[in-house]
């Protein structure tokens, strides 16, 4: 009787099981739903909230796979926006921003010493919250983080205060351009010094209109290179103040600096934009995928949305972030209105 009641019960649960879909599963079902839906006819700041949102309500089921994910989908997507571009166009942009850059880049990280020193903050949040803000968000800290030596908890508040400052800025960017009645031209260099993620620069851009877009893009991969020299400044730094035989130091000679080599291949596209006729003729494809490939990027951005490390950053880490945020803000915003700064 034992017998015949476990098969009974083996069968009833096999016929059962296929009327509840599993949590899994469903997750996958909306994931790719949502997808679909959001490249077909979302904007960048509705993919950007629809993440966060699905994250929170249903919870990603790749999760594990999601960073990686969206670092090669963001790369890709800024080659592709390279075949929509004039090199020379491009290489003016840069070169003209180049002095500006230095400028912002320096006073925003002075300015961040100087608050986490008035504010006892760790040294090491306030260097990666500084680099972040100034050069290109997530990207700086996770290349300054391995040569100074950040703890996941430092990183993880880090990356909070700036995706939180990064998403507001998608939204209240465009909304100011218009009031205070920017160019294109004049939108997108402050977009790109001021928006930290390049997925945002763009995002904002997108929303602003196609020159703007060329502009923001160009000036936020220009200032990426940045990571370099600063980078190898702060390994001599650190180098500098540990002495020789320490475990630290000898750990630290070893340091590996994250190189943007994307950027390249987004000016080889711009060169094959700019000379190859045939290649031209692709160009409007071409950057229509980008674009729609960068409504997914937003959307896997706020779906990486932890709460456990939002929990972690201290009032402290959000006064820095903000406070640094609104100096690059404003001061680049003043310098474009009232020195007629221009790309």
């Amino acid at each position: 009787m034992n017998a015949v009641h476990h098969d009974q019960l083996k069968n009833a649960h096999h016929h059962a099981e296929p009327a509840t879909l599993p949590s899994h599963r469903a997750k996958v079902v909306a994931l790719a739903v949502v997808v679909v839906c959001l490249v077909l006819w979302a904007s960048p700041p509705t993919a950007l909230v629809a993440g966060i949102l699905f994250a929170l309500l249903i919870g990603h089921p790749f999760a594990r796979w999601n960073h990686h994910v969206t670092k090669w989908l963001l790369q890709m997507c800024v080659v592709l926006l390279g075949f929509g571009m004039n090199l020379p166009m491009v290489l003016r942009l840069g070169l003209n921003g180049s002095v500006f850059a230095a400028a912002t880049i320096g006073a925003t990280l002075l300015l961040g010493y100087w608050l986490g020193r008035k504010l006892a903050l760790d040294g090491k949040t306030t260097t990666l919250i500084s680099v972040g803000t100034a050069i290109c968000g997530g990207s700086a800290i996770a290349a300054v983080s391995s040569v100074i030596g950040a703890s996941e908890a430092e990183i993880a508040v880090s990356i909070g205060t700036i995706f939180l400052l990064n998403a507001v800025a998608l939204y209240v960017f465009p909304l100011a351009g218009h009031l205070l009645h920017l160019s294109q031209a004049q939108f997108g260099l402050w977009a790109g010094v001021a928006i930290h993620d390049i997925s945002s620069v763009v995002g904002a851009g997108m929303s602003y209109g196609p020159d703007a877009l060329t502009t923001a893009t160009a000036v936020k991969l220009s200032r990426t290179l940045w990571i370099v020299p600063l980078t190898l400044a702060l390994a001599f730094g650190v180098a500098r103040r540990k002495s020789a035989g320490t475990e630290v130091s000898r750990r630290n000679n070893y340091f590996k600096i994250t190189v943007p080599w994307f950027i390249g291949f987004f000016l080889l596209a711009s060169l094959l934009q700019s000379y190859v006729p045939v290649i031209s003729t692709w160009s409007p494809q071409l950057s229509e995928i980008a674009r729609r490939g960068m409504i997914l990027v937003l959307f896997l951005i706020g779906t990486s949305l932890s709460l456990r490390a939002l929990r972690a950053v201290g009032w402290r880490t959000v006064v820095t972030g903000l406070t640094l945020w609104l100096f690059v803000s404003i001061a680049s915003l003043l310098a474009i209105l009232f020195l007629k700064l221009t790309t």
